[in-house]
């Protein structure tokens, strides 16, 4: 008797192999996971190649002035090191005070002229208040000042998983950064944002290895 072998269809090989591959990758993401707490204990190397988001929302009062800057600053420091694929960065506001009928107001002029003074571009950003669902989106939820880490945490209901930090904590300061609002000098709330976002940057770089 001669027996015929049935070969299976070539596509359906390279279906099951990449969805075989796809649970594999599956499986090591969720293993990561399961060790960690936050995304800032990744092992970025082993991810490179694959979509890892670090999600990231700056907050202060009115999302007009410090929050837009700072979200405006970090993304800049992100692309000039070849990181912005790997990051979501944006930022809100505690208060309501910059939204009229649903609609927020844009980035406060001096805020705008201070960091296009510096090459940056916040064009189209308009204020938005933060909500209960964020702390579930982001990985890191930041700070301007004292007071939007109490509204911060009263918003969130408490900050079980420690993504809640004021922004100059991350260059071991504990000082607020001010609000140009009432100070009037945008050049020192730069100066500190820049500041912040930029030790922020180095220790996930410590943290989550995102070197090159």
């Amino acid at each position: 008797m001669v027996r015929i072998m049935i070969l299976p269809n070539v596509k359906d090989v390279v279906s099951i192999i990449l969805t075989m591959k796809m649970m594999i990758l599956c499986c090591v993401i969720t293993v990561k996971s399961a060790g960690i707490m936050g995304l800032s204990q990744l092992d970025f190397e082993d991810l490179r190649g694959y979509a890892i988001m670090i999600k990231v929302l700056f907050i202060c009062h009115g999302n007009i002035c410090r929050s837009p800057m700072a979200e405006f600053v970090m993304k800049k420091l992100v692309s000039d090191a070849n990181f912005a694929d790997h990051f979501q960065i944006a930022s809100a506001a505690t208060s309501t005070e910059e939204i009229w009928n649903g609609i927020g107001n844009p980035v406060y002029p001096p805020a705008k002229a201070e960091l296009a003074r510096h090459g940056i571009s916040c064009e189209g950003k308009r204020a938005r208040q933060v909500t209960k669902a964020d702390y579930a989106e982001y990985d890191y939820l930041i700070g301007m000042d004292s007071a939007n880490i109490r509204n911060m945490l009263r918003i969130f209901g408490g900050d079980p998983e420690g993504k809640v930090a004021k922004l100059l904590s991350y260059a071991g300061s504990e000082r607020d950064i001010s609000d140009p609002w009432y100070t009037g000098d945008f050049g020192m709330t730069y100066d500190d944002v820049l500041e912040g976002c930029t030790a922020f940057l180095e220790y996930l770089q410590q943290n989550s290895k995102i070197d090159t």
